[in-house]
């Protein structure tokens, strides 16, 4: 029997844990450096958007008619988004919602939306604005803030957008009445078969100093291009850091061992 034979077994032992180890770091390295450029190339997909909602930000304002005639197919509205408007019209204070549980400057309160009635297009479209913010009442949670809503012709400058954020809800029979005046969430299409006016599909965020006793500090919208390089960051990280632990421990050690 050779007596080299419990050495042999050794060696190919350690030759085998050095393939295996040798392939599971060539597939971690790879994985996660496709994940770090995966990032990279939604963070620049993001700052391609950003870019775009610039451009239209700084066209010259939507009237009337022009966001009347853009909005009647959806490819149109959507190329409204974030787009300046002066309007005139007059409000339908009868049809104004309050959305609950949003926040302006870190408070809780209400998102107040009215239908406006454009003038100066055909057919008299109403479109919904997102007229500002209010804070609640916490003693008494059904009262509603008063919001001044003038029937006289009004102008109002803002930007297009689209519905408001969803937020979580528990159920019909928990959340905010869906057909009162305090919801939860609103969808336009059910919102104008509800009311039966002419709704554009889209809203208005209303611009400018605070009046009628709403803010308009609007939250600036972040398309999260700073998270996407966070994340790159820690994959980039992560692949190499395996590369480091396989060099010195496959590589550099393995040398310092055979050496005399």
């Amino acid at each position: 029997m050779n007596g080299n034979y419990p050495a042999e077994r050794a060696s190919l032992r350690a030759d085998g844990r050095f393939w295996l180890v040798t392939l599971v770091t060539v597939a971690a390295v790879a994985g996660t450096a496709a994940l770090g450029r995966w990032q990279l190339a939604r963070a620049a997909q993001k700052q391609a958007l950003q870019a775009q909602m610039d451009a239209r930000a700084a066209e010259p304002p939507v009237g009337a008619r022009e966001l009347a005639a853009a909005a009647a197919d959806s490819a149109g509205a959507s190329g409204l988004v974030h787009r300046r408007v002066e309007l005139q019209g007059q409000w339908l204070p009868e049809h104004t919602v309050f959305l609950d549980n949003r926040q302006m400057h870190g408070r809780p309160g209400f998102y107040v939306l009215t239908p406006l009635r454009l003038q100066g297009a055909a057919g008299a479209p109403v479109v919904l604005v997102q007229r500002g913010w209010a804070p609640r009442d916490w003693q008494e949670r059904t009262r509603l803030p008063e919001v001044p809503t003038p029937h006289a012709q009004v102008r109002l400058q803002g930007r297009v957008a689209a519905e408001p954020g969803r937020l979580y809800e528990l159920g019909p029979d928990r959340a905010p009445e869906a057909g009162g005046r305090i919801r939860q969430n609103l969808q336009i299409a059910a919102f104008a078969a509800q009311t039966g006016l002419p709704l554009l599909p889209l809203t208005v965020l209303q611009t400018g100093a605070a009046s009628e006793g709403l803010e308009r500090a609007w939250p600036a919208v972040d398309n999260g291009v700073d998270k996407h390089y966070g994340y790159a960051f820690q994959w980039f990280g992560l692949c190499a850091l395996v590369s480091i632990l396989y060099v010195w421990f496959q590589i550099v050690r393995r040398v310092r061992r055979r050496q005399p």
